[in-house]
Protein backbone atom coordinates (compact mmCIF):
# COMPACT_ATOMS: atom_id res chain seq x y z
CA UNK A 1 0.00 0.00 0.00
CA UNK A 2 2.10 2.88 -1.30
CA UNK A 3 1.73 6.62 -0.94
CA UNK A 4 1.45 7.06 -4.72
CA UNK A 5 0.71 3.56 -6.03
CA UNK A 6 -0.17 0.18 -4.58
CA UNK A 7 0.58 -3.33 -5.81
CA UNK A 8 -0.31 -6.87 -4.80
CA UNK A 9 1.89 -9.95 -5.18
CA UNK A 10 1.83 -13.65 -4.41
CA UNK A 11 4.54 -16.29 -4.19
CA UNK A 12 3.97 -18.59 -7.17
CA UNK A 13 3.52 -22.14 -5.86
CA UNK A 14 5.28 -23.66 -8.88
CA UNK A 15 8.31 -21.40 -9.27
CA UNK A 16 8.45 -20.25 -5.62
CA UNK A 17 9.08 -16.75 -6.97
CA UNK A 18 7.14 -13.62 -6.02
CA UNK A 19 4.80 -12.44 -8.77
CA UNK A 20 3.05 -9.06 -9.06
CA UNK A 21 -0.57 -9.41 -10.17
CA UNK A 22 -2.17 -7.22 -12.84
CA UNK A 23 -5.29 -5.20 -12.06
CA UNK A 24 -8.41 -4.92 -14.26
CA UNK A 25 -6.64 -2.31 -16.44
CA UNK A 26 -3.75 -4.70 -17.08
CA UNK A 27 -1.34 -2.65 -14.94
CA UNK A 28 0.92 -3.97 -12.18
CA UNK A 29 0.39 -0.87 -10.03
CA UNK A 30 -2.81 0.88 -8.96
CA UNK A 31 -2.86 4.59 -8.03
CA UNK A 32 -3.49 4.95 -4.27
CA UNK A 33 -6.35 7.37 -4.94
CA UNK A 34 -9.99 7.30 -3.83
CA UNK A 35 -12.60 9.71 -5.19
CA UNK A 36 -16.24 10.38 -4.41
CA UNK A 37 -17.99 11.55 -7.57
CA UNK A 38 -20.90 14.04 -7.56
CA UNK A 39 -23.20 11.13 -8.44
CA UNK A 40 -22.18 9.36 -5.23
CA UNK A 41 -20.02 6.74 -6.92
CA UNK A 42 -16.85 5.63 -5.11
CA UNK A 43 -13.88 5.41 -7.48
CA UNK A 44 -10.56 3.74 -6.67
CA UNK A 45 -7.28 3.68 -8.60
CA UNK A 46 -7.07 4.81 -12.22
CA UNK A 47 -10.76 5.89 -12.51
CA UNK A 48 -10.26 8.13 -9.45
CA UNK A 49 -7.06 9.57 -10.88
CA UNK A 50 -8.76 10.38 -14.21
CA UNK A 51 -11.32 12.72 -12.59
CA UNK A 52 -8.86 14.26 -10.15
CA UNK A 53 -8.63 17.57 -12.04
CA UNK A 54 -12.39 18.18 -12.21
CA UNK A 55 -13.14 17.00 -8.65
CA UNK A 56 -10.06 17.87 -6.54
CA UNK A 57 -11.86 18.50 -3.24
CA UNK A 58 -13.37 14.98 -3.21
CA UNK A 59 -10.34 13.09 -4.59
CA UNK A 60 -8.03 11.78 -1.87
CA UNK A 61 -4.41 10.89 -2.57
CA UNK A 62 -1.27 10.50 -0.41
CA UNK A 63 -3.57 9.84 2.58
CA UNK A 64 -1.08 7.26 3.82
CA UNK A 65 0.81 10.22 5.29
CA UNK A 66 -2.18 10.87 7.58
CA UNK A 67 -2.91 7.35 8.81
CA UNK A 68 -2.46 6.93 12.57
CA UNK A 69 -1.68 10.63 13.04
CA UNK A 70 -3.30 13.34 15.14
CA UNK A 71 -4.77 16.42 13.44
CA UNK A 72 -2.57 18.65 15.60
CA UNK A 73 0.67 17.00 14.38
CA UNK A 74 2.98 19.41 12.58
CA UNK A 75 3.28 17.05 9.60
CA UNK A 76 -0.51 16.90 9.27
CA UNK A 77 -0.82 20.68 9.39
CA UNK A 78 1.78 20.93 6.63
CA UNK A 79 -0.21 18.46 4.50
CA UNK A 80 -3.44 20.35 5.21
CA UNK A 81 -1.94 23.51 3.72
CA UNK A 82 -0.78 21.71 0.58
CA UNK A 83 -3.70 19.47 -0.34
CA UNK A 84 -6.75 20.55 -2.38
CA UNK A 85 -9.00 18.41 -0.18
CA UNK A 86 -9.96 19.28 3.41
CA UNK A 87 -8.33 17.63 6.43
CA UNK A 88 -10.27 17.99 9.68
CA UNK A 89 -10.02 16.81 13.28
CA UNK A 90 -12.00 13.65 14.04
CA UNK A 91 -13.87 13.13 17.32
CA UNK A 92 -10.79 11.33 18.71
CA UNK A 93 -8.37 14.05 17.58
CA UNK A 94 -7.07 12.04 14.62
CA UNK A 95 -6.70 13.54 11.14
CA UNK A 96 -9.82 12.83 9.05
CA UNK A 97 -10.88 13.77 5.53
CA UNK A 98 -13.90 15.84 4.60
CA UNK A 99 -15.98 15.52 1.42
CA UNK A 100 -18.81 17.55 -0.06
CA UNK A 101 -20.67 14.63 -1.69
CA UNK A 102 -22.12 11.28 -0.68
CA UNK A 103 -23.93 10.00 2.39
CA UNK A 104 -20.91 10.18 4.69
CA UNK A 105 -19.14 13.56 4.67
CA UNK A 106 -16.12 12.54 6.75
CA UNK A 107 -13.76 9.58 6.38
CA UNK A 108 -10.82 8.38 8.42
CA UNK A 109 -7.54 7.66 6.61
CA UNK A 110 -8.09 4.01 7.64
CA UNK A 111 -11.37 3.95 5.70
CA UNK A 112 -9.67 5.38 2.61
CA UNK A 113 -6.81 2.87 2.99
CA UNK A 114 -9.42 0.14 3.39
CA UNK A 115 -10.95 1.04 0.01
CA UNK A 116 -7.49 0.81 -1.59
CA UNK A 117 -6.80 -2.54 0.10
CA UNK A 118 -10.21 -3.77 -1.06
CA UNK A 119 -9.21 -2.95 -4.64
CA UNK A 120 -5.97 -4.91 -4.14
CA UNK A 121 -7.97 -7.78 -2.64
CA UNK A 122 -10.32 -7.80 -5.65
CA UNK A 123 -7.31 -7.80 -7.98
CA UNK A 124 -5.83 -10.84 -6.26
CA UNK A 125 -9.12 -12.75 -6.20
CA UNK A 126 -9.72 -12.19 -9.92
CA UNK A 127 -6.13 -13.07 -10.85
CA UNK A 128 -6.24 -16.30 -8.81
CA UNK A 129 -9.74 -17.30 -9.92
CA UNK A 130 -11.20 -16.97 -6.43
CA UNK A 131 -14.71 -15.93 -5.50
CA UNK A 132 -15.29 -12.56 -3.87
CA UNK A 133 -14.43 -12.78 -0.19
CA UNK A 134 -12.26 -15.91 -0.47
CA UNK A 135 -9.03 -13.98 0.00
CA UNK A 136 -8.80 -13.75 3.78
CA UNK A 137 -5.16 -13.12 4.77
CA UNK A 138 -2.56 -10.62 3.66
CA UNK A 139 0.77 -9.05 4.56
CA UNK A 140 0.74 -5.27 4.18
CA UNK A 141 3.93 -3.26 3.79
CA UNK A 142 4.54 0.16 5.37
CA UNK A 143 7.44 2.65 5.51
CA UNK A 144 10.19 1.72 7.97
CA UNK A 145 9.54 4.92 9.98
CA UNK A 146 5.90 4.01 10.78
CA UNK A 147 5.28 3.97 14.54
CA UNK A 148 3.01 1.60 16.48
CA UNK A 149 -0.14 3.70 16.03
CA UNK A 150 0.44 3.97 12.27
CA UNK A 151 1.01 0.22 12.01
CA UNK A 152 -2.12 -0.52 14.05
CA UNK A 153 -4.12 1.89 11.89
CA UNK A 154 -2.90 0.00 8.82
CA UNK A 155 -4.12 -3.28 10.34
CA UNK A 156 -7.44 -1.61 11.12
CA UNK A 157 -7.77 -0.57 7.46
CA UNK A 158 -7.58 -4.24 6.50
CA UNK A 159 -10.04 -5.30 9.20
CA UNK A 160 -12.59 -2.76 7.93
CA UNK A 161 -12.89 -4.72 4.69
CA UNK A 162 -12.77 -8.17 6.29
CA UNK A 163 -9.08 -8.77 5.62
CA UNK A 164 -6.88 -10.41 8.24
CA UNK A 165 -3.56 -8.54 8.17
CA UNK A 166 -1.29 -11.30 9.45
CA UNK A 167 1.74 -9.02 9.46
CA UNK A 168 2.70 -5.40 8.86
CA UNK A 169 6.12 -5.46 7.21
CA UNK A 170 8.64 -2.70 6.49
CA UNK A 171 8.75 -1.97 2.76
CA UNK A 172 12.51 -2.42 2.27
CA UNK A 173 12.37 -5.60 4.36
CA UNK A 174 9.71 -6.98 2.01
CA UNK A 175 11.93 -6.17 -0.97
CA UNK A 176 14.87 -7.82 0.79
CA UNK A 177 12.83 -10.98 1.44
CA UNK A 178 11.72 -11.10 -2.21
CA UNK A 179 15.35 -10.70 -3.31
CA UNK A 180 16.49 -13.45 -0.96
CA UNK A 181 13.97 -16.07 -2.09
CA UNK A 182 16.01 -18.72 -3.89
CA UNK A 183 19.13 -16.56 -3.87
CA UNK A 184 22.13 -18.24 -2.24
CA UNK A 185 24.67 -15.49 -2.84
CA UNK A 186 26.89 -14.47 0.10
CA UNK A 187 27.99 -10.92 0.87
CA UNK A 188 26.53 -7.55 1.73
CA UNK A 189 23.64 -6.21 -0.32
CA UNK A 190 21.72 -2.93 -0.12
CA UNK A 191 18.00 -3.21 -0.88
CA UNK A 192 16.02 0.02 -1.18
CA UNK A 193 12.47 1.06 -1.79
CA UNK A 194 12.39 4.30 -3.79
CA UNK A 195 8.73 5.24 -3.34
CA UNK A 196 6.57 8.24 -4.10
CA UNK A 197 6.40 9.28 -0.45
CA UNK A 198 9.35 7.61 1.28
CA UNK A 199 12.82 6.28 0.45
CA UNK A 200 13.81 3.36 2.71
CA UNK A 201 16.82 1.09 2.67
CA UNK A 202 17.82 -2.24 4.26
CA UNK A 203 21.28 -3.81 4.39
CA UNK A 204 21.58 -7.58 4.07
CA UNK A 205 24.67 -9.34 5.38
Amino acid sequence: MGTTNSAVAIVDQLTKEPKILENSQGARTTPSIVAFSPSGEVLVGEPAKRQWVINPTNTFYATKRLIGRKFADEEVQTEANLMPYTIVAGSNGDAWLSTTVGENLQYSPEQIAGLILKEMKNTSEKALGLKEGEMKNAVVTVPAYFNDSQRQATKTAGELIGLNVVRVLNEPTAAALAYGLGNNNDGVCAVYDLGGGTFDISILD
